[in-house]
């Protein structure tokens, strides 16, 4: 399969992405981290899967997607392409949807219960496949967001950790949208602290992934330690236009 490539697209992605990196620089630097500490995650949520294939041709290695019924269509259009790259599932995940993303995400981002822990690990063990996750935390204790309050993860990681064919790779969370300035710095901080201390709980050499911070916090996000960062308007611009699928 041959692609069509999209010079203006092309062009208007790519001088973002640079844009974004020149960021994501500044921040680190600032917070005294080392450059390139900081992995970017596109998110081409309801984009067309052209935007995601301009995005890749600019260079970005990893493309993140909220909805499985997006993600399987692009992964399978970029096989056919032989494009490479790393695909991230950052949304709620249904327990019966699990089975359509096995073997097709390097990382699953909202792992939110005990139960879809165990629908994964099943799944992966059918497929042969080790599947990588992240404990989505809710730290903000917001009731619209999904994910574990902050004593509930211990527990939920002992029973984790012993399921077959899944690897704990850290925590995920989502700030509030602000009502003060520094609000989401704040979450990310705690979130920061909660991740170190289970870093040293579980004793796990591939906890290394904190994963927090969108378009418009994620500078915060950077200096308070996160290591991958979602962004989706400020690479791809205004997704209004498009309808979910």
């Amino acid at each position: 399969m041959e692609y069509d490539y999209n010079e203006d697209l092309i062009k208007m992605i790519s001088d973002n992405i640079l844009k974004v990196r020149e960021s994501i620089d500044e921040a680190t630097a600032k917070s005294g981290r080392e450059k390139g500490s900081v992995t970017l995650i596109g998110v081409t949520k309801v984009f067309p899967v052209e935007y995601a294939e301009a995005a890749a041709m600019s260079g970005l290695k990893d493309l993140g997607e909220n909805r499985v019924q997006e993600l399987v269509p692009k992964v399978e259009r970029f096989s056919a392409l032989d494009i490479d790259v790393n695909w991230h599932l950052i949304g709620t995940l249904q327990k019966n949807k699990v089975k359509y993303i096995i073997g097709k995400t390097s990382l699953i981002h909202s792992v939110n219960s005990i139960e879809l822990a165990e629908e994964i690990s099943k799944r992966s063990v059918s497929n042969n496949v080790t599947t990588s996750i992240l404990l989505q935390a809710n730290v903000s204790g917001e009731e619209s967001k999904h994910g574990f309050a902050p004593h509930e993860l211990k527990p939920a990681i002992d029973k984790i950790m012993a399921l077959p064919s899944i690897s704990i790779r850290g925590l995920m969370t989502m700030a509030p949208i602000e009502t003060y300035e520094g609000q989401a710095r704040e979450v990310f901080a705690k979130t920061r602290v909660i991740f170190e201390d289970l870093k040293s709980y579980t004793g796990l050499e591939g906890w290394d992934v904190l994963s927090m911070g969108m378009s418009q916090d994620y500078k915060s996000a950077i200096c308070e330690g996160s290591t991958h960062i979602r962004i989706g308007t400020a690479i791809f611009g205004d997704r209004s236009q498009y309808k979910p699928l």
